[in-house]
């Protein structure tokens, strides 16, 4: 969605908001009979102060001015709830930015509570207390401001050189990429490779050249550097963008609950209010990308058939032969092909059936091979899950049912465990992760999806490095 198409729809809810007759009133505050707003000099200095401060939220490329207003009243409550929704829900629409998104919102009162911060005269701290208060977005903006520090004297980018690095070289550039390289999950230990490219910076290279459809000879060239090379501008970008994703957030999530993360195909289960068991996930490729859903698993289907989408049944079947389809343990049913239950199914061994409108669900697959891949975006769609016959054992015990659980294993054949109380899912899309000391680290967009929540941010359009897909995977 294009950003005059976003900002308009925030000055339509902002004067939605205030179009209860909201004017400068009486030192009384409030009138509560006719819905006026008193806006006193403090009151008006702290949201002053408040919008001067908007950086500490990467809102600082975002204007809140009032339009239209006839009264200077009105104009600072407008102002006031342009901000406050910025803060509380985001400054941008997910809904209207995606095709896709179902993830569960805030949905704050913000009118009564600029009422109540207007009367008790502590606007500044209603505002702060709307943004989310979690220990992550306190990092993402400590990390934006400490850039924002060094405009003056940013980092330099690493330079490019008319030679290509080769193994063996020497040169001043490789902690830099070897800490980038690093922050993408390619190379675990960057502080041994000092000033030459070692053999181990060499298998990291050649695994992300092949990631990205680049010949994988190891050598460092322009576009192997162009997708390491990023600057405080583009991390500060990263930043800001990651905070507005966490704004659109519910604040107190389900204390048990299961995130996927699809930018970097990691799973996390909640328990409790206690991340308890974190585990890699294959997420969908770029064209067929998971959406961002909040969706509930309400079953467990062990030994699972697989009825072959549409969608996959008109593209990857279209030159497929009856001895592929018996090969495969398929067969033609009532229009539709279907694979039978084994360990060969492309559902594997185990589905967690979830409630949603997209065909979209966890599950086992038989290629386990692509959990070693560092960017696993490469399923159909739907998300599988490492090990997920043990990620299945956890949730039947924690939900009382893990004798059925292995009792429905145990027939061969599909069989179906309801859970006690569904387990609400969100498939999430952060391309910031936080690394062993809890600094913020910038990894790979791999749908590209960061850009179009930049743009809306006011931040400049950038170019997006997509991953390529070689597996010539069926599954879903």
């Amino acid at each position: 969605m294009r950003k005059s198409a976003i900002a308009a729809s925030i000055m339509a809810l902002a004067m939605a908001l205030a179009g209860c007759g909201a004017t400068s009133g009486d030192a009384g505050g409030q009138n509560a009979g006719s819905g006026q707003l008193s806006w006193s000099s403090s009151s008006e200095r702290q949201l002053r102060e408040a919008l001067e401060r908007r950086a500490v939220h990467g809102l600082d490329h975002v204007t809140f001015a009032a339009d239209g207003a006839s009264q200077a009243g009105e104009a600072l409550t407008q102002e006031a709830l342009r901000y406050a929704r910025a803060l509380a829900l985001g400054a941008t629409s997910p809904e209207e930015l995606f095709e896709i998104y179902t993830i569960p919102r805030p949905r704050p009162d913000l009118l009564q509570g600029l009422i109540r911060a207007l009367s008790d005269g502590h606007l500044d701290n209603w505002l702060e207390g709307l943004a989310p208060q979690s220990e992550a977005y306190r990092r993402l903006s400590k990390a934006y401001m400490e850039l924002e520090a060094k405009k003056a004297s940013p980092s330099p980018r690493i330079p490019l050189k008319d030679d290509p690095l080769e193994p063996g070289d020497s040169d001043p550039r490789i902690p830099a990429i070897a800490r980038q390289l690093a922050a993408s999950d390619y190379l675990d230990n960057p502080a041994s490779a000092g000033n030459r490219y070692t053999p181990d910076m060499v298998r990291a290279v050649k695994r992300m050249q092949a990631d990205y459809g680049i010949k994988p000879d190891g050598i460092i060239g322009k576009d192997a550097l162009e997708i390491l090379n990023l600057s405080d501008a583009d991390r500060a970008r990263a930043l800001a963008v990651a905070m507005e994703r966490l704004r659109w957030l519910e604040r107190n999530p389900p204390a048990t609950r299961i995130d996927v993360n699809t930018a970097a195909g990691r799973l996390t289960y909640w328990r409790d209010g206690k991340a308890v068991d974190t585990r890699k996930a294959v997420v969908g490729e770029p064209g067929k990308e998971t959406p961002q859903l909040g969706s509930p698993i309400y079953r467990l289907v062990a030994n699972p058939t697989w009825t072959v989408p549409r969608s996959i049944q008109e593209k990857e079947f279209a030159d497929k032969g009856s001895n592929y389809l018996q090969t495969h343990n398929m067969a033609w049913q009532d229009g539709w092909i279907v694979q039978q239950s084994g360990p060969e199914n492309s559902l594997g061994l185990v589905k967690f059936d979830m409630k949603n409108d997209h065909a979209i669900y966890l599950h086992d697959t038989p290629a386990k091979s692509l959990f070693q891949q560092v960017q696993r975006q490469r399923s159909h769609g739907c998300v599988r899950v490492q090990d997920a016959l043990g990620f299945a054992e956890l949730l039947a015990r924690d939900e009382g049912v893990l004798d059925q659980w292995r009792k429905a294993r145990a027939r061969g054949d599909e069989a179906f465990v309801s859970l006690p109380r569904e387990i609400p899912v969100r498939l999430l899309y952060q391309t910031v992760l936080f690394d062993a000391k809890g600094d913020p680290v910038v990894r790979a967009d791999p749908y590209g999806w960061d850009d179009r929540v930049a743009v809306a941010l006011g931040f400049g359009s950038a170019k997006s490095h997509l991953l390529r897909n070689a597996t010539g995977d069926i599954g879903p």
